[in-house]
Order: structure tokens, then C-alpha cells, then sequence
């Protein structure tokens, strides 16, 4: 039987996965309806953010899951040895599919099965290791997905976000886009994974926002008991000092902190030439670089403390083997 822990708990009872989604720019054009970016920015993600990362969690020691996007791995010579060089450092690189499509679990298993397996040879030709972890575009699990992920011997699937707040909101942001006649490349994910279990779990194959017997586990990205309020860069790095603290505060209750950020929390819109018509609709481009990156490291600095840092693959490992982070 697991046991909550205690507040008076040492760090190595609490662990915390910090992890990188390497969303390329196109992605948020698509979300906003507003076209394709300039050529010239269609790597900016990898070329400029994915360094800031490194280099924060670098001067911590701290070990990182990064989830690439297999299309990059072909189009950008310059951040494909950027991410062989991540590997090397001892980064995890996760699968965040081929094309990154948002539609990817509302697909049939031929095309899912083509979007994981694409993503998942680049990046094991790319470091010599084939990738055990997969996180789903837009956080939208299927059955499907699941199913693919199991045949190909993943250890671990991240894609759950119980987050009803972020879900209204997305819900509400795609319903005036529709309304004024643009269109997201978004979609909703299933709200039935409002309701998941909010702590590493082994998911059904068929219903993988319940508990199972799949071979792969499932590590949640974190939000708050109660409210299930996002616990991520979004939340952490945007937010005021006071509600950053109370966040984290939250997390310290637990033995497990799934902290999820994107690429682009720390790219720069005057910085990296970033387009007024994208910076008027992405939050993340609205605030200055020094001050989103003063914010991460004073949420790495306020975690250390009080949790060891690991992959997301090592935490899967300690789960499949029969730890309970709760």
C-alpha cells in the first residue's frame, strides 16, 4: 500500500521529471489559424530555445526529457546535431510524433502507428538508443495510441493533462476563433481525461484515462488536487511570484512533480525575430526572455531542495518496478 508522504520527507522520496515539448513554431500558427511562419523561423524552437534549456538545466545538473518532433530531425541539419549533443550530455529524448498532428487520436492504426514509428527511428538513428516515452499532440490519448505504443515495447506514455481549466479555456479560445471565421489546427482532447488519475498510473489500453493492465505506464503532467490547476512553464514562469510559490507549494505534498514546459517558453519575440502577428495571440511571446527565464530558475532553484531530479524514463523505470510515487 503507498502512503502519502510526509512534510519532514528528504529529497530523494520526491522526484521531479522536468520535460520539454520541442513544438516547432508551425504548431502555433496552426493553433492561432494565422498561416505558416517565415521560413527563416521554422527552426527557431531548436536553434534558440532548446540552448536556453540546456544550458539552465546544465549549470544544475540537472538530467531532462526533451520530446522531439521527428519532421525537425529531417529539415534541420543544425538542430538535429543540436539534439545529438543533448543526447550525449545524457538527456532523455522522448517521441512527440512525426508531424506532431493534433488529429493524431482521432486517427486509424495504420496512421498512428506511422506517426510514432517515423519519430521513433529518426531519433534512434539520430543517438544510438530508441526512444521509450511518448508524449501525444495536444495531450489527446487514444486507445489506438496506447495500442501502438505497447507493440513497439515503450516503457511509459506522458500525455494525460487533467486540467478542466486549461480545457475550458482552449474550449472557449477555439469557439471565438470560430465565430470570427478562423479556424485552429487545434482540437479538444477527450474530456473523459479530465477525470484521470492525477499520479503515475498503468493505464487500460482501451480506456487509458483509467487505471489497467497495460504493459506501459502513464506519467501525468501535474496540476493541483481539487481544482487540478497546471502545475507547468505556462503556469510557473508567466504567473505572479506569490501564485509561482503557492504552486509549488502544492507539488512539495507529493512524491512526484511532472513539470512540462515548451520550447518556446524560452524564446524571445524581439530576441528571435518573432512576427507581431503571432506575438499577438501566443501568451508565451509576450514576456520578456530574462524575465521567463529568471522564473524557471527560481522554480529549479525553489525544487531543489526538496526533490531529486530524474528523466522521465528513470521514473518510469522506478514505477514499473514497483515504486509508488503518490
Amino acid at each position: 500500500m503507498s502512503r502519502a508522504p510526509k512534510r519532514d520527507d528528504g529529497p530523494q522520496d520526491r522526484v521531479c521529471a522536468v520535460s520539454v515539448d520541442l513544438d516547432p513554431l508551425r504548431c502555433y500558427y496552426g493553433i492561432h489559424g494565422i498561416g505558416l511562419p517565415p521560413d527563416e523561423l521554422a527552426h527557431v524552437i531548436l536553434r534558440r530555445g532548446l540552448p536556453r534549456f540546456v544550458e539552465i538545466l546544465e549549470r544544475r545538473g540537472i538530467s531532462a526529457t526533451f520530446f522531439v518532433v521527428g519532421e525537425d530531425l529531417d529539415r534541420d541539419a543544425a538542430g538535429r546535431a543540436l539534439l545529438k549533443d543533448v543526447a550525449t550530455a545524457g538527456h532523455e529524448l522522448g517521441n512527440h510524433s512525426q508531424s506532431h498532428r493534433y488529429e493524431l487520436a482521432r486517427l486509424g492504426p495504420v496512421d498512428v502507428r506511422s506517426e510514432i514509428g517515423r519519430a521513433h527511428d529518426r531519433i534512434a538513428e539520430l543517438t544510438g538508443r530508441a526512444p521509450v516515452g511518448f508524449r501525444a499532440p495536444g495531450y489527446d490519448l487514444s486507445s489506438t495510441i496506447v495500442k501502438a505504443l505497447v507493440d513497439l515495447g515503450y516503457a511509459y506514455d506522458s500525455s494525460i493533462f487533467s486540467a478542466p481549466i486549461y480545457w475550458a479555456a482552449k474550449a472557449a479560445i477555439m469557439g471565438v476563433m470560430s465565430a470570427g471565421g478562423r479556424r485552429s489546427g487545434a482540437v479538444l482532447g477527450d474530456p473523459r481525461a479530465l477525470l484521470a488519475p492525477l499520479l503515475p498510473y498503468r493505464p487500460s489500453v482501451d480506456a487509458p484515462w483509467r487505471r489497467g493492465q497495460a504493459s506501459i505506464v502513464e506519467l501525468p503532467v501535474s496540476v493541483t488536487k481539487g481544482l487540478r490547476v497546471p502545475v507547468f512553464g505556462t503556469s510557473l514562469l508567466l504567473a505572479p511570484t506569490a501564485v509561482r510559490a503557492r504552486l509549488l507549494e502544492s507539488m512539495r505534498a507529493r512524491s512526484f512533480f511532472n513539470f512540462e514546459l515548451h520550447g518556446i517558453d524560452l524564446v524571445d519575440a524581439d530576441l528571435d525575430g518573432i512576427p507581431a502577428e503571432l506575438v499577438e495571440h501566443e501568451v508565451a511571446l509576450r514576456t520578456p526572455l530574462d524575465v521567463k527565464r529568471r522564473a524557471l530558475e527560481a522554480t529549479l532553484d525553489r525544487l531543489t531542495p526538496d526533490f531529486r531530479f530524474a528523466t522521465l524514463r528513470e521514473v518510469a523505470s522506478e514505477v514499473q518496478r514497483g515504486r509508488h510515487l503518490t
